[in-house]
């Protein structure tokens, strides 16, 4: 083989080489940005579950309204968890998180409950002003959050996560659906519901964050409690529901008042020390 067969050879392999480099760099940058996109696709499925429960409001089925808020709250957990284990977090994806919790459990557990049970008070304004509390509240709970996500404790949440206040509403519609009890009879617990779910959002009260828990292996005895909570839920779903929520929500101001009532005797007792480290001899 002469010389100029033998460089076109080389080239046409120089080539053939580079065509190879550049499809497998395409395939890479595509399968990146697919990762990119799914957090995000997680997200949007909260973003839709929370709108279709509002379109179930609107057709008066409460209990499928408050499914879709439960379907919002597992996809809202999915999509922070696998954007950390993709490697794949951008300012984008917590805006439109933040944007897409502020529909699914803000806007869709106010709108629920009003249409279910609030707009039955006897006062339109009361009814009117209870439904904007919560989601005030709950625009407010997202906005402080955002401002404060590097400053906090990662293992507590500074006043009532909001997807947790969504799930005491609508374990109440749920609960109340499935008793058959309509909204218009329990109009004032729904209005008190309403109220202290909102109100805890904006609170300073800290409620355990569970991400603790899923950088750690889970022991044995924790699988063990899991599996009879599993079989209490199926013995009445919405009763355990309803229960584990109300439990969620006590657990904060449990931990402040034991706070509040520690607080004083650890004072009482660094002024006692203080004294006798004072007190000549």
């Amino acid at each position: 083989m002469n010389e100029p067969e033998q460089e076109s050879s080389r080239s046409l392999a120089a080539r053939a080489s580079g065509i190879r480099e550049r499809r497998a760099a395409l395939k890479v940058k595509l399968r990146r940005r697919g990762m990119f996109a799914l957090p995000s696709m997680f997200t949007l499925g909260c973003l839709f579950f929370g709108f279709f429960g509002i379109i179930q409001a609107m057709n008066l089925r409460f209990d499928y309204a408050a499914a879709c808020i439960f379907v919002a709250m597992v996809l809202d957990s999915l999509d922070g968890r696998v954007a950390r284990m993709t490697k794949t977090q951008t300012a984008f994806g917590a805006e439109l998180d933040s944007l897409a919790d502020m529909v699914s459990f803000g806007a869709a557990p106010a709108l629920i409950i009003y249409e279910w049970s609030l707009s039955s008070l006897p006062s339109p304004r009361i009814a009117l002003a209870a439904g904007f509390i919560y989601a005030a509240c709950a625009a407010l709970r997202l906005a402080r959050f955002n401002v404060q996500i590097d400053v906090v404790d990662k293992r507590f949440f500074n006043g009532l996560p909001s997807p947790a206040a969504a799930a005491v509403v609508a374990g109440f519609v749920l609960l109340m659906d499935d008793l058959d009890i309509a909204g218009t009879d329990v109009a004032w617990w729904a209005f008190a519901v309403t109220l202290v779910s909102g109100i805890s959002m904006v609170t300073t009260a800290q409620f355990f964050s569970f991400k603790a828990m899923s950088r750690r292996a889970i022991s044995f005895t924790a699988l063990a409690m899991f599996a009879v909570a599993f079989g209490l839920m199926l013995m009445h779903p919405p009763t355990v529901i309803f229960a584990v929520c109300i439990a969620y929500l006590a657990s904060g101001y449990l931990v402040w008042l034991w706070h509040a009532v520690k607080k004083p005797k650890d004072a009482s007792t660094g002024l006692a020390a203080e004294a006798s480290d004072t007190t000549p001899t």
